[in-house]
């Protein structure tokens, strides 16, 4: 049984940790209100970029000349895995769940016969991942420095992603993230960028019809790794939002139970105290009574 000593040391100690947690809460409240909204800002854009990328694809791609960003490589034996998660922890089941996805889906293509290879985009994914799909590791992405995510963090990293295709190190590239639905709800997405996967534009009233100067291929060409930036910029804010959500909700869950902790501590000191005091009366009295 612990002494009264041990149990109030353990009660300043949890009383402690409960100040930096109900702290860490505040901090992530503040950050996420901005978070969310660059995230919900910038869907508007990349929901419009895929329309009109839609229709473009739509006309070329039957063409022999339609880009190899839209068209591929004709193979689908090498997958780039670009897996983005955070650089701190403490955001509950934030980078966990963005892992569990990316592993289960190189698990799967490896099963196939697939080759596999990974892009880490923060700390907390690569460590997770390191402890049995290393061996994949192509290149990591240093977020630690960066503040507040921007479009250029997003352009350099499609950037790269781009380079490697064009060198011929991948066929099919796919993003792994969380979107961002509310404080207690993050959803692990995954969404292939190359070959791009256009979704057809739903049909609302009379179509209109373009003509394209100078061609589709060749706006394609110019919109395609735009496009790419984009999608990869959105999941960025949707990662910043989704981790201070997390985290926010995690911290408040922590505070709770420290305070129930406390709460069990306090009546156990209580009762030791208690205890003690009795022990020491009737050693007393029976003292007393012994002359």
């Amino acid at each position: 049984m612990p002494s009264l000593k041990d149990l109030k040391n353990r009660i300043g100690s949890v009383k402690s940790t409960r100040k930096i947690t109900k702290a860490m809460q505040m901090v992530a409240a503040a950050k996420l209100r901005r978070a969310q909204e660059a995230a919900e800002a910038a869907r508007p854009y990349a929901d419009r970029m895929a329309s009109v990328m839609a229709g473009l694809a739509g006309a070329a791609s039957g063409s022999a000349n339609a880009p190899r960003l839209l068209a591929g490589t004709g193979s689908d034996q090498v997958h780039l895995l670009v897996v983005m998660t955070s650089e701190r922890g403490l955001a509950g089941a934030f980078n966990s769940s963005i892992v569990r996805l990316a592993r289960q889906h190189a698990t799967d293509l490896l099963a196939k016969g697939k080759t596999v290879k990974i892009l880490t985009v923060g700390k907390k994914g690569r460590e997770q991942l390191r402890r049995d799909l290393g061996q994949l590791f192509i290149g990591h992405v240093d977020m630690a420095d960066v503040k507040r995510v921007g479009y250029d963090n997003a352009q350099s990293i499609a950037q790269g992603i781009l380079s490697r295709f064009e060198a011929g190190e991948f066929d099919v590239a796919t993003l792994f993230y969380n979107r961002f639905v509310s404080v207690i709800s993050q959803i692990p997405t995954a969404r292939q960028v190359i070959p791009a996967q256009i979704e057809a534009a739903g049909e609302t009233g009379a179509s209109a019809v373009y003509d394209y100067e100078p061609s589709e291929e060749g706006i394609l060409a110019e919109l395609l790794p735009r496009s790419i930036a984009t999608q990869v910029f959105a999941a960025l804010l949707e990662n910043a939002a989704s981790e201070q959500g997390a985290r926010m909700s995690a911290m408040d869950n922590a505070t709770r139970n420290a305070g129930d902790m406390i709460d069990r501590l306090t009546i156990e000191y209580n009762r030791s105290r208690q205890a003690a005091i009795t022990k020491e009366l009737i050693e007393i009295i029976s003292g007393a009574e012994a002359l």
